[in-house]
């Protein structure tokens, strides 16, 4: 899910001057960061690795000579040389970098010996590759050599005297070399230089149609408008799944990775030929499970710097031809394709609803998803049952009373008025579920997602002793198409067991364990009044949804509880 840190913001638009000018003055590049960082040191020791990306395909290297050197030994394209040849300064070899870029980027041929007037264009101070961490690496290239140009020159007129003498018949085995190369990596990349083609114009402002497009989406979405020259609220969101432990933690949850693998390679028919979304795609898993399945084409987006990563994993499983990989928010980047066919996504978080990811989905619906497209998955319930567990109130709460004899019940703070993520055993439940929502995601709008809705549960045979809490879950269905209807009270068990082979799971209590666990809140029982439980007694109550104010990715919680007919009460929790 992440699909970490999102791209800089395109505040607005700016001639190839401005351009050339406010970009020279940029004081460093680093892979993942955000524009915003002005205030980095020069400590080496805290500067994050840099990634330089090769001049012929996208391989990357932990500094600028290991990639220049890649590309002198495997395509016959020395930079050094030319840059001492023509005796280049830094501006020089900045129109060098980005008119290499630009003629692999546009399937172009090298010229046979790149000259001074190959490099006038004053447009090859922008650059092709956005934030190009070789440019602000030009420093660590060793220094020119004394006579090297004259050097240079003087072995290109021994071989002009021979008219094809070694000299010249170097550089026809080499143009010859670099064209078959070209020629190869022309079909491997299309779908990579659509990506940055689009990304780069909308940064720099050099695409009528891209601002065109951009406008159009401003108007559906005035909102984001409004912020764009701000800094993201939710960068911390982003910044958390650009490390390996989250994804690691999600790709090991069986029973999530293996519903989006079942549903996929088993409805293949819906895969096949078509193109494919996958909206905070992480490190590609899901992206790679549709490829497999036979999709024409298929657009990974995230906003996290590991999108790099996810972009490596394509290219190591040979999937490059039919995944693209594209940083940035659904809100901010425009596809290369004006509809897609299914998308999908892993967007759920705690209690279903925290980090407030589904919207992005929505949007991404409502902008791309053509007429009759379908969405994996299609349809998510929302549970909720009381509890009682005393064992659980004594290892967790009471136990900071007596800790190796000292009274620690400070360490208490927050601990009624966080909800807290945990496994709870099934018999820890004392009432039956009851399904309070359901999401058709087809259907749903972002405003539904805050609401408020009713509840009721006869208490069972486990309520004889004092309510404890509560607890909130999800289950997630994949239907097969738009018009499959999944009841409310329709539990995946049954769905996934209903007459033929479907894919459903749930994450709660009476289900295998997964990375999303349940949401307890427990009770306040310094504030709240006793509820006098018993078997087959009724419990009636509200629970309410709700973004807090500075927590856009958050939720506050209120539950209203009370036995049927009598006094309510109320709580509420955080989960920021």
């Amino acid at each position: 899910m992440a699909e970490a840190c999102p791209r800089a913001s395109d505040s607005e638009s700016v001639s190839s001057s401005d351009n050339e000018e406010n970009w020279l003055n940029r004081p460093s590049a680093r892979v993942g960061d955000d524009d915003d960082n002005d205030d980095d040191d020069d400590d080496d020791d805290e500067r994050e690795e840099v990634s330089v990306v090769s001049l012929f395909d996208d391989r990357v290297f932990p500094d600028a000579p290991s990639m220049l050197a890649y590309c002198r030994d495997k395509f016959g394209f020395d930079f050094v040389a030319v840059r001492d040849r023509l005796a280049l300064d830094f501006h020089g070899c900045v129109r060098l970098v980005n008119f290499v870029r630009r003629s692999v980027k546009d399937g172009a041929e090298l010229p046979a010996e790149i000259g001074a007037d190959h490099l006038a264009d004053d447009k090859l101070l922008i650059p092709v590759l956005e934030d190009d961490a070789l440019i602000f690496c030009l420093d660590e290239l060793p220094e020119p050599q004394p006579g090297a140009a004259a050097g240079e020159e003087k072995g290109k007129a021994a071989g002009d005297g021979d008219g094809e003498g070694p000299l010249v018949d170097e550089l026809l085995r080499k143009n010859a070399q670099l064209q078959a190369e070209l020629e190869r990596l022309a079909k491997q990349f299309t779908n990579y230089r659509l990506a940055v083609e689009q990304t780069l114009d909308k940064r720099w402002g050099v695409d009528e149609e891209n601002e065109k497009a951009e406008a159009s989406q401003t108007a559906a979405a005035p909102a984001a408008a409004d912020k764009k020259d701000e800094k993201d609220e939710s960068a911390y969101y982003f910044e958390s799944y650009a490390h390996n432990d989250i994804h690691e933690t999600m790709i090991k949850d069986g029973v999530r990775t293996d519903a989006y693998r079942d549903f996929i390679y088993g409805n293949k028919h819906l895969f096949a030929g078509k193109t494919v979304l996958d909206l905070g795609c992480g490190t590609g898993i899901l992206s790679m499970f549709c490829a497999k399945a036979g999709a024409a084409r298929v657009l990974a987006v995230d906003n996290s710097a590991i999108l790099d990563r996810a972009r490596e994993n394509v290219f190591r499983n040979g999937l490059d031809g039919t995944i693209t990989c594209i940083r940035g928010r659904i809100e901010d980047v425009v596809l290369p394709v004006a509809q897609v066919d299914v998308i999908v996504s892993e967007w759920m978080g705690y209690c279903l609803l925290y980090e407030a990811m589904l919207p992005s989905v929505l949007f991404a619906r409502d902008r791309y998803l053509r007429p009759g497209g379908l969405l994996v998955p299609s349809h998510a319930s929302m549970w909720l049952a009381p509890v009682a567990d005393a064992e659980y109130l004594a290892e967790n709460v009471d136990w900071w009373r007596d800790v190796y004899g000292f009274d620690m019940r400070a360490m208490q703070a927050g601990i009624y008025s966080d909800a807290r993520m945990t496994v709870m055993p099934a018999d820890a439940v004392c009432g039956e579920p009851c399904a309070f929502r359901m999401l058709d995601l087809h259907t749903v709008k972002a405003e539904d997602l805050v609401f408020e809705a009713k509840w009721r549960t006869a208490l069972s045979d486990k309520a004889s002793e004092a309510l404890d809490g509560f607890l909130v879950w999800f289950d997630i269905f994949f239907g097969e198409s738009r018009q499959e209807v999944v009841e409310a009270t329709l539990t995946a068990k049954k769905w996934a067991s209903a007459g033929r082979e479907r894919v459903a799971f749930t994450t709660g209590p009476f289900g295998t364990e997964t990375h999303w666990r349940q949401g307890l809140f427990l009770i306040d029982k310094t504030k709240a009044k006793e509820v006098e439980v018993a078997p087959g007694k009724t419990l009636t109550g509200e629970i309410a949804y709700t973004i807090p104010d500075g927590h856009a990715r958050g939720l506050n919680i209120k539950l209203t509880w009370g036995l049927e007919g009598g006094d309510r009460q109320s709580q509420t929790w955080l989960l920021h």
